[in-house]
Formats: C-alpha cells, sequence, structure tokens
C-alpha cells in the first residue's frame, strides 16, 4: 500500500501483516525528559505517579512529540508500574535514581478490587488523545508484562541481573506462579480498558525477559503473555505487539507460541535473524538508541542498514529500547525524514 490514509492508521495497517510505505515510526519513550517542553511540564506535578495520574498532564506529555515530529503514532504517556500501584504495593519514584517499591513479602496483599477506578485517570487520558489526533495517528496503550513487573515488586526496584525475582521463582515457583497469575489478570485487564477507551493498538514490554533461563523464559515471559493475548483477545480486536528484550534467539519461540501480531526487537537482533521472524509476523525496531544520541553519519548508516532488511514486508521503525533523555531533538528530526526516504515506495 502508498500509504494514504483510507480510514486505519498506517501502523495498525502494518500490525495486521501489511507492507505499507513509507515505513510508520514512532519511539518507545518518544514523550519524556530529552525534550525542553517536557521538562517544564514535568515541573507541574510535585511527583511522577501524579504526572502519570493527572490527564491534562499526560495528554500534554504524549502531543508534545506529536507536534514537534512526524511521528505515526503516540504512545499513552504512563507506566508500568501503575499496574502493581493499582493492585495496593506502595510504589514510588526517586528523582534521578528511578522507581521504588516496597519490597513484595507477602502477595496476599495485593488485590484487584479497586483496580479499575485506581486507573481511571489514565483511560480519561486515552480517551482524551483519541479525540485529540488526528484520525490517521494511532494511539497505542501498553502494559508490562508479568515477569517484568514482578522483578521490580519482588526486589523494589529494577536493575543487575534481576536476581531477587530469578532465586524467588526458583525457590518456590508455585508461589512465584501465584503473582504471575494475577498479573496476568491485572496485565490483561488494564489493557482491554485502554482498548476500550480508545487505544489502537496495545504493546506489551517483557523488558527483563533477558534475564531469564531457558525454562524461565518458557514459564514466566511466554506462557505468561500468550495468556494475556488471549484474554484481550476475547474482549477486542487490536492488534498487540510483544517487545521481549534481550531474549536472542527465543525470539522465534516468542512469536510462534505467544500469538502476538507484532514483535519488537532489540538493537543486537541480527538483520538476517529479524528478516526470517518477518516471514512469520510484523517486525519493529531496532536502532540502538546510543547511535540516536551520536547523530552523523554513522547514525544514517544504521537507519539505512534496518530499512533496507526490513522495509520490503511488515515492519514499524523503532528502537530497540527507550529513547535516551542525552537525545538531541534534531537527531529524532532526521531519523524519521531518512526512513520516510528510504522505505518510499
Amino acid at each position: 500500500m502508498d500509504g494514504k490514509f483510507d480510514g486505519i492508521p498506517m501502523l495498525v495497517q502494518v500490525l495486521r501483516g501489511e507492507r505499507v510505505g513509507p515505513a510508520p515510526v514512532w519511539f518507545m519513550r518518544q514523550a519524556g525528559r530529552y525534550l525542553p517542553e517536557y521538562r517544564e511540564l514535568r515541573k507541574k506535578a510535585s511527583s511522577f505517579l501524579e504526572f502519570c495520574y493527572t490527564p491534562d498532564l499526560a495528554v500534554e506529555a504524549t502531543l508534545q512529540p506529536m507536534r514537534r515530529y512526524a511521528f505515526d503514532a503516540s504512545i499513552v504517556f504512563s507506566d508500568i508500574l501503575v499496574v502493581p500501584h493499582a493492585l495496593g504495593q506502595d510504589t514510588w519514584f526517586v528523582e534521578g535514581e528511578g522507581p521504588r517499591l516496597e519490597p513484595l513479602s507477602d502477595p496476599s496483599g495485593l488485590s484487584m478490587k479497586g483496580f479499575d477506578a485506581h486507573l481511571t485517570p489514565v483511560y480519561e487520558t486515552i480517551s482524551r488523545l483519541r479525540e485529540a489526533l488526528p484520525p490517521e495517528k494511532a494511539l497505542l496503550g501498553f502494559c508490562g508484562a508479568p515477569w517484568t513487573l514482578a522483578t521490580y515488586m519482588v526486589a523494589g526496584k529494577g536493575g543487575g541481573e534481576q536476581f531477587p525475582a530469578r532465586k524467588a521463582a526458583a525457590r518456590d515457583p508455585e508461589a512465584f506462579q501465584a503473582i504471575i497469575d494475577l498479573l496476568v489478570e491485572a496485565c490483561s485487564r488494564h489493557l482491554v480498558a485502554q482498548a476500550r477507551a480508545g487505544a489502537d493498538a496495545l504493546q506489551i514490554f517483557d523488558s527483563w525477559a533477558s534475564a531469564l533461563d531457558e525454562d524461565g523464559f518458557s514459564r514466566w515471559s511466554i506462557q505468561a503473555i500468550g495468556e494475556i493475548v488471549n484474554k484481550v483477545r476475547a474482549e477486542t480486536n487490536v492488534p498487540i505487539i510483544g517487545f521481549p528484550r534481550g531474549a536472542g534467539a527465543g525470539y522465534s519461540r516468542f512469536v510462534a507460541e505467544t500469538g502476538v501480531d507484532a514483535v519488537s526487537l532489540d538493537w543486537s537482533v541480527p538483520m538476517d535473524f529479524a528478516r526470517e521472524l518477518q516471514q512469520r509476523v510484523c517486525v519493529q525496531g531496532n536502532l540502538d538508541p546510543a547511535r540516536l544520541v551520536a547523530g552523523g553519519p554513522q547514525l544514517d548508516a544504521a537507519v539505512d542498514r534496518i530499512c533496507d532488511a526490513l522495509g520490503e514486508g511488515p515492519f514499524v521503525f523503532n528502537l530497540g529500547h527507550g529513547i535516551s533523555l542525552e537525545t538531541p531533538p534534531e537527531h529524532v528530526t532526521r531519523v524519521i525524514r531518512r526512513v520516510k526516504e528510504r522505505t518510499a515506495r
């Protein structure tokens, strides 16, 4: 297809398996600290969670990069840790350090009671965004995968090799399964609510999939995300993107066994392997965010390599993970322009 708007956002067409030229572009964390306008907006909230739960601020943060850049999709400004927060786990953010949670010692204190009401501001934000965005621009909702959420919930923070969660899963897999089961239910409900509020597509971030061994990846990542996909599909037909960051060769099993519509690839995935995956599913990615920071001819070459390798199939240009706060905003403009030129039909 030539990318002309026919009532369905271009991103959605591609996620459903069509080849569209030029390729759609959006970036993980495209709204955030690398933008000066975001830094000014952030001053209006006393905490990061307050920012996420205030629709006026979350809508504005989401729209800022859409005004500045020719992105084809917008992802709602929120955070994966709103899910454990809504389940009743104490959650906060330390400036300059990241998220903190009260380490989970007894999951019996978590509950779905009040879950939907707690996250109502997120759904209001999505509804308002869908009205504010042009119809040809897709709106994405998202959640963290159960494994990734559990790593934060058990340890109380991210980082390292997520040893506390791996130890907990190995020491008492049945108790850990109870946490995962609750998160499968919570994530499924959260994604369905986002779709009903107006999200055109959904992404599941398993940002710590790389920490798992083969058996753990099968049980805690693939199985859990496959259950979420089935639950969400029973309620809505919006496309679902899976992102098991750092899965390596496990990407192939992930695609085959979860049933996702598209797979987002981290920057370590070789292009030959990405093309193999593309024979079965839409692929998204996978520019190294460090190259986006560095800019220059090497950035152009990296963009060209990805577009030339994947541009003939269903493909969404994105980063291999979230945009870095060091990113010069003009580099984003440069990448979008080059992708559009390189993948035009």
